[in-house]
Formats: C-alpha cells, sequence, structure tokens
C-alpha cells in the first residue's frame, strides 16, 4: 500500500499514459469546444491548437520535476503548499476541485446525448435539456463513479479499451475527411494552408484569449497521470514521463482531427454546430451506418473522461483531508479496494446534484457556459503549478543549463502565459456578448466603464454567466478557506520550503506522510 493507503504498483508507463489521454477526452472535447474555438478565431483554429499546446508542455516539465520531489496525490495542492504558502496551496487544491465539477455537466450531458444517438433516437437527444438525457446523463456519473470506487486497475483496463477504440475512429475520420476533400466532390470543402497556422490572422487579443482558454480545456486533464502517481511503479518518474508524453500525443491528435474537420465544411459550419461539431460531421464524412463509430467514439470519449475526472477530484481531497487542510473523513480509504471511498462517492454524488441543479438553472445554455468557464479554473491551478515549480527549485535554477531552461524558464513562461489569458478573459467575458449565446446576463446590478492597456471594457447591465460560474466558483474557496482555518490552524502555519537539490525526494509534508516512492 502506499503513503495513503492507495494500492501502490498498480499503473505501468502506459497505463499512466493512457488514463492521462483519456483524461482529456479527445472525441468529446472536439465535439463540444471546436465549434467554439472557430467562433472566435475562424479557419485559425488550428493555430491555436498549437499555440495552446506551448504552455501546456511547460506546465508539464513542472508536474514531471515537482512530482519527482514529491509524488504525492494532491499534486498541485501539495507542491504550491510546499513554495508557495498553505493558503494559496489550499486555494490551488480548491481550484482542482471546482474545476473537475465545473466539467461534469457537460461530460454527463455528452454522454447522455450520444446515448440516445446511438439508438437512433435523434428527437431525444437533440434536446439537451430534456429529462431523458438528464437522466441517462447522471446514470453515467453514478457508473463511472462505482467503477473508480472499485479501484484503480479496474479503473485502467476500462480506460485501455475506450480509448484505443476512441483513437482509432478518430483517425480514421481524419484519414477519410481530408480524402473526401482533396478528391473534390465535397460542396464547400476548402483545402488546408499554412495560413491556418498564423496566430496573427487572428482579429483581436480578446478572440485569441477566448480561442486559447477554450484550446487549453481541450487539453486538460493529461495531469491525471500524475495525480495517480501513488498507484504507479517507479512513482517518481512515471507519472512525470506519461504527462510529457500525453501533450506530444494530444497535440498529434487535435492537429490533426480540427484540420479535417475544418477543411470538410468550413469553420463557419463548425461555429454553426458548435454543440457537436462531429456529430454534424459524421454522416457525411463516414456515411450510414459508419458514422455510428463516430457516435460511439464520443460516447465512449465522455464516459471515460466522466470516470478520469472523479479520479483526480477524490484523489485530491483525499490528499488534502490527510495533510489536515480538508475533513478528516475525506481520508478514508476503502480497506478491500484501496480507493479513496469516501471522498469518490460524495464528488460522484455532488456531481450529479451540480449537473441537475445547473440543468435547471440554466437549461439551454448548460453545455456552453460550463465548457466557457473551465478556461479559469485550468489556468489557475495549472498556472499555480508553474509558479511553484520556479519558487520551490530557485535556488538551482541557474546551476546549469538543463535547470534553467526545464525547472525555471519553461514552467515560469507557463505560468505567466495561462495568467495572462486568465486576466485578459476576466476583461472579455465580463461582457455577456461574448459568451456564446450573447443573450443572457447574470448579477445584472453590475455595471463598469473603462479602459485598461488600450482596451476599452464596458459591461452595460450584469456579467457573462462563464465569468460568473468559473471564477465565482474560485472565489468561495476563499470564505471556504478562512473557515475551515478557524475550525483548524495547524496547517495553515506552515512555513515555505526550498529544494535541496533537483534530485532530492521533499520531506513529508506531514510528519507520518511518507511519500511512495515505488
Amino acid at each position: 500500500m502506499g503513503g495513503k493507503g492507495l494500492k501502490s504498483g498498480a499503473l505501468g508507463l502506459v497505463s499512466s499514459l493512457v488514463i492521462g489521454v483519456a483524461s482529456t477526452a479527445p472525441a468529446y472535447s472536439l465535439a463540444a469546444t471546436l465549434g467554439f474555438v472557430t467562433f472566435y478565431v475562424g479557419v485559425q483554429s488550428p493555430a491555436v491548437m498549437l499555440l495552446a499546446f506551448v504552455p501546456m508542455l511547460f506546465i508539464a516539465a513542472a508536474y514531471y520535476y515537482l512530482n519527482r520531489a514529491d509524488p504525492d496525490c494532491g499534486t498541485t495542492f501539495t507542491w504550491v503548499t510546499r513554495a508557495i504558502g498553505p493558503r494559496t496551496g489550499w486555494l490551488a487544491g480548491w481550484g482542482i476541485l471546482v474545476t473537475d465539477l465545473v466539467v461534469m455537466p457537460n461530460l454527463a450531458s455528452v454522454a447522455g446525448v450520444y446515448t440516445f444517438s446511438l439508438f437512433g433516437a435523434h428527437g431525444i437527444a437533440a434536446n439537451s435539456s430534456g429529462f431523458w438525457v438528464t437522466f441517462v446523463g447522471v446514470i453515467w456519473i453514478i457508473v463511472m463513479t462505482a467503477i473508480c470506487y472499485i479501484g484503480i486497475e479496474l479503473s485502467a483496463r476500462t480506460q485501455v479499451a475506450l480509448l484505443g477504440a476512441e483513437l482509432v475512429i478518430l483517425v480514421v475520420f481524419a484519414v477519410v475527411a481530408l480524402s473526401k476533400v482533396y478528391g473534390g466532390h465535397i460542396a464547400h470543402s476548402i483545402h488546408p494552408t499554412a495560413v491556418w497556422l498564423n496566430p496573427f490572422k487572428i482579429p483581436s487579443i480578446g478572440a485569441l484569449s477566448a480561442g486559447m482558454l477554450l484550446a487549453v480545456f481541450i487539453y486538460w486533464g493529461w495531469d491525471t497521470a500524475v495525480t495517480v502517481n501513488e498507484e504507479a511503479k517507479d512513482s517518481r518518474r512515471t507519472p512525470g514521463r506519461a504527462a510529457l508524453l500525453s501533450t506530444l500525443v494530444l497535440l498529434a491528435i487535435y492537429l490533426i482531427v480540427s484540420v479535417a474537420a475544418q477543411s470538410f465544411h468550413g469553420a463557419g459550419f463548425l461555429t454553426n454546430n458548435s454543440s457537436d461539431v462531429l456529430g454534424a460531421l459524421a454522416k457525411a464524412v463516414l456515411g450510414s451506418p459508419w458514422d455510428k463509430l463516430l457516435i460511439i467514439c464520443v460516447l465512449t470519449s465522455a464516459s471515460s473522461s466522466t470516470q478520469t475526472t472523479i479520479l483526480p477530484a477524490a484523489r485530491s481531497s483525499l490528499s488534502m483531508a490527510v495533510h489536515k487542510a480538508f475533513p478528516k473523513r475525506f481520508g478514508d480509504i476503502h480497506p478491500k479496494y484501496l480507493s479513496p471511498g469516501f471522498s469518490t462517492l460524495v464528488f460522484g454524488a455532488v456531481a450529479a446534484v451540480w449537473y441537475m441543479a445547473l440543468t435547471l438553472i440554466s437549461p439551454n445554455d448548460v453545455l456552453a457556459n460550463s465548457i466557457l468557464a473551465l478556461g479559469f479554473g485550468i489556468a489557475f491551478y495549472y498556472g499555480l503549478t508553474g509558479f511553484a515549480c520556479v519558487f520551490y527549485y530557485r535556488r538551482h535554477i541557474f546551476r546549469s543549463f538543463k535547470n534553467f531552461i526545464f525547472v525555471g524558464l519553461a514552467p515560469l513562461l507557463g505560468a505567466l502565459i495561462l495568467t495572462v489569458l486568465f486576466v485578459v478573459a476576466i476583461f472579455y467575458y465580463s461582457d455577456p456578448a461574448n459568451s456564446n449565446t450573447g443573450n443572457q446576463a447574470w448579477l445584472p446590478f453590475i455595471h463598469f466603464n473603462f479602459t485598461f492597456l488600450h482596451q476599452h471594457f464596458y459591461v452595460k447591465k450584469g456579467l457573462g454567466p462563464p465569468l460568473v460560474l468559473g471564477v465565482g466558483l474560485l472565489l468561495i474557496g476563499v470564505p471556504l478557506m478562512l473557515i475551515f482555518k478557524a475550525r483548524n490552524a495547524a496547517f495553515f502555519k506552515r512555513d515555505r520550503e526550498v529544494a535541496v537539490s533537483v534530485d532530492a525526494p521533499a520531506p513529508p509534508l506531514t510528519p507520518g506522510v511518507i511519500p511512495v516512492t515505488d
């Protein structure tokens, strides 16, 4: 067993890599997000995919080196606590939990819609706010929660099967689409050009920021490979390697599929079908009945990501509890399955309730609002991870060129890029007109009008729902942290730490809780 009671040595490099890639849900992410990206940047969507890869790779380097020092399943929470301080560390952990929660309505809704589409019940599937879609989505959450509860090995085996089918189908889709485009028989098709990779063709900084935040969401999830570090073989190295490899695999998938999808009918078609671009292209590209393969692909992608979203949330809350930063009960380990049983069940239940509540509050915009809101949480805790790497290794950055690049410059640049995206997006999404629907404002008593860095920010009445969801949920963590600090101040009295060397393991964050190293 691992340092917290988890089952150590259960995952190898391949299993960790599969979990990292599957956690991003490539097919689901593209189906649910690519149309929104083209809405903001048009045919420059491949350029945005390429640009968003850069901070992801840089932050993956931070994960690699921080995990070598401290292979704790709390990841960003524990690392930021060490390097920057316990208050910021607690908020980083909260950011992980909130971000995982925000994505669940998307995953469950897509899984519900595609379940009906698979069986030809298109009338039900088309109404994403319908009772039956929500009902089936909740069933998917329950099933995947049960798989996570039973243990990491079943979770890994499930992911290998689901991801293998998903990647094969995506490659087939891209190859067939491009073959038909170059065959010259597709109306409104366009041939790919190098201009699509030129980010300077994007009309504004705001549009670039919005597109980048969406693309960051498409890449988000590879860090799950590190979250299961205490259950991996060679836990100091294997999870970090899997994280780095995951970003490279995802770059290849996203560039190929985005180019193919955009070529087939143009960026406008993707924008007009932004809620499900792959579903809209399936029959025209693959024909009937082979279009069912793409439906299966997105369905398995969304369902598997539901599972791999529960994994990091449960382990983050487990780590916070073990280190006395969260209620003690969240640290319980199931005696038979060696999984964070209580944390898993609680997150699954909260996710199901959150999905149903958000559907009732905003039935027509549940997907769009929560997808656009996700970028805030992702940029927040990924960015903090980058800064934590620089702070923790600050005495060793200039001792070698390798250190300067991989534990200094790359993590810092990744963190700064994500911070800039976060700030620009606050102003951009503050205007409801810049959300996907553009016809709904929340908190109507808020209004402002000013200029900052030559950018004019004007909100007449209310804020965009993505901003309220994304930043609002993060801010809720501040009073919760203060409440917990008043009840359990010991965690918040910790001193900041600095690495002894780049290769040395860190001492236990909490006495008696020894990091897993095998």
